[in-house]
């Protein structure tokens, strides 16, 4: 008897062991990853051995582009792969963490993933001046803040419809701020399949722990939806993909002395005297100590 052809498509779904792989043809299987290790993310493109009618094992994840994950002392948790862009989703209220923002813009640069900071709740005029105020040194770096209310479906769509057609999107948020509203207005029928990919691999149970990339109505584009977070260790990067997440140091490492300078104590560094004379932000800055130091405190644990 031969062994059944494999298949390659696209992760849609993930809930723990649990993956929706969906194929070129529109139609979908449930898979489950070969041995005990999982590995794999929404968005990342899999070979499958199919199983019975609708089931599969997951052979192989093909190469990515990248992959955005948040690791901490604790665990580790993959957001998804091969994603273009992020959108991340702050609000005028509840307040966001500025050290949240800050280290999902981190994660997006290492990963090569252009960010885009979406400022929701914008009808709420109390606190928006201050909102607007907390976002200014990121803004000052280039990153897009567009600002809308996410229950206004016609403004969600105007301001972001053009950014995300052909593109595959992450969207991510801490929880409260709205995101799962701003999905719902761009992708209409998103609480449907929400609901019957809880049932079918979770029996309904903690479904805003599942990540699910949905496809956007015409002219299209991808959009991934991922669970809200409080919090997003980077002790997984290296010095080198900090240092990619803190894309305004670059033309002051050049005046670094030091080939090896960490941009702290070093005498010489251009950074330091960047920072001295007000041109680096201060609280990316101790942002940039605080991910360093983490990441060197976990090389030590293992």
């Amino acid at each position: 008897m031969s062994a059944p052809q494999l298949l390659e498509g696209r992760i849609i779904s993930a809930h723990g062991r649990h993956y929706v792989v969906e194929f070129p043809d529109g139609s979908q299987r449930h898979c489950f990853p070969r041995g005990k290790k999982a590995g794999a993310a929404v968005g990342d493109r899999v070979r499958i051995a199919p199983q019975g009618r609708d089931e599969g094992a997951i052979d192989a994840i093909l190469p990515r582009t990248n992959l955005l994950f948040r690791s901490d002392e604790m665990r580790t948790k993959q957001f998804a792969a091969n994603v273009d862009q992020l959108l991340i989703v702050v609000a005028v209220e509840p307040t966001f963490a500025d050290d949240l923002v800050g280290r999902a813009l981190a994660g997006a640069w290492s990963a090569d993933i252009e960010p885009i900071i979406i400022l929701n709740k914008v009808d709420i005029q109390n606190g928006l001046e201050a909102a607007r105020a907390r976002l200014a040194a990121v803004r000052a770096l280039g990153v897009p803040v567009i600002e809308l209310s996410a229950l206004d479906r016609e403004t969600v769509l105007a301001a972001l419809g053009q950014r995300l057609i052909g593109k595959t999107t992450l969207l991510l948020g801490q929880s409260g701020m709205g995101k799962s509203t701003l999905l719902n207005a761009l992708v209409p029928d998103a609480d449907a399949p929400t609901r019957e990919y809880s049932s079918a691999l979770d029996m309904g149970r903690h479904t805003t722990t599942s990540t699910r990339l949905y496809h956007l109505p015409p002219p299209g584009g991808d959009l991934i939806d991922s669970p809200g977070f409080q919090a997003f260790g980077l002790q997984h990067l290296s010095g080198t993909d900090i240092l990619r997440g803190f894309p305004e140091f670059t033309q002051h490492i050049e005046r670094c002395r030091f080939y090896n300078c960490t941009h702290r104590r070093e005498p010489g560094c251009g950074v330091v005297e960047a920072l001295q004379a007000g041109e680096i932000d201060p609280g990316r800055y101790a942002l940039y100590q605080r991910i360093l130091e983490e990441s060197e405190a976990a090389q030590q644990r293992y």
